[in-house]
């Protein structure tokens, strides 16, 4: 299932990543980078992903993050729709640090049925459809392997992922309620997200009061077929496709284990925020 729909994102994500190495390797480094930031690589990225798509399905709608004249031409609303973010965590190109994604997800009637996250600078190469599981294929590998979350049952033991702090010295109220014995920081979700899909955090936590479709749908699936779970961080089931491509009710992606409690450990401070 959703076969097709593979095949033409992992192409997609290629011919992207093929331009954005080379991209990456001309930028000049902008090391106070604001997280806001914003790059011409993000709408060439964007634009390439979105032609090869709509060439091969023009009748599928688009989400994507850059106004870029594709996107302006396209249906942005239907059953069958791509979310794309070009450039996950911009500041991380910018900076030139490595901690960028390239981001593709297809949503079916509310239902996720594929997602690919790349990381072009590092090569490592996730991906996931409905019901096949997830898959990792790093550096030069030719054929993928499959990813599975932890089975790490105490939060005590637990490593987090988060987006990067201004202190790491100083944790915040939430890292302070799930105690977690390690903390990964990226600018990435989409880089975090496939952490913990392929085992290397247990847990991933957004606090922002919004943020968009775009950033999280095509890491959500990598964590669900990797065997972990992926919620609203009041436990909320997070859906796709609405108006605005707005989600409000932050994010946490786990091993699945560790679900419960880390819900349990958050739920005054996501009281605290209603």
């Amino acid at each position: 299932m959703f076969e097709r729909e593979l095949a033409a994102g992992l192409d997609a994500v290629t011919r992207a990543c093929r331009h954005l190495v080379a991209a990456y390797t001309d930028f000049q480094a902008i090391p106070d980078a604001p997280a806001d930031i914003t790059t011409e690589a993000d709408r060439q990225v964007q634009e390439i992903v979105l032609q090869h798509l709509m060439g091969v399905f023009p009748g599928d709608a688009f989400c994507a993050e850059e106004n870029t004249p594709t996107l302006k031409n396209a249906t942005t609303t239907g059953r069958r729709l791509w979310i794309i973010d070009p450039i996950d965590g911009t500041r991380g190109f910018a900076q030139k640090n490595g901690e960028f994604s390239v981001m593709v997800a297809f949503v079916d009637d509310e239902q996720i049925g594929i997602g690919i996250v790349a990381q072009p600078v590092v090569g490592r190469l996730t991906y996931a459809t409905h019901g096949g599981g997830c898959w990792r294929r790093d550096d030069e590998a030719t054929e993928p392997t499959p990813c599975q979350v932890t089975n790490i049952e105490s939060l005590d033991r637990a490593t987090l992922t988060q987006s990067r702090s201004r202190d790491p010295s100083r944790p915040s109220h939430w890292v302070q309620a799930l105690r977690p014995a390690k903390v990964i920081e990226s600018h990435s979700a989409g880089v975090k997200l496939a952490l913990v899909a392929r085992g290397e955090a247990d847990l991933y936590l957004i606090t922002y009061d919004a943020f968009h479709d775009w950033d999280i749908c095509a890491g959500h699936i990598l964590v669900t077929e990797a065997g972990g779970a992926v919620t609203g961080s009041g436990g909320q089931p997070l859906v796709y496709g609405l108006a605005g491509a707005c989600q409000r009710h932050g994010l946490l992606a786990s091993n699945g284990q560790l679900h419960d409690a880390a819900l349990e450990r958050i739920a005054p401070l996501v009281a605290g925020r209603t």
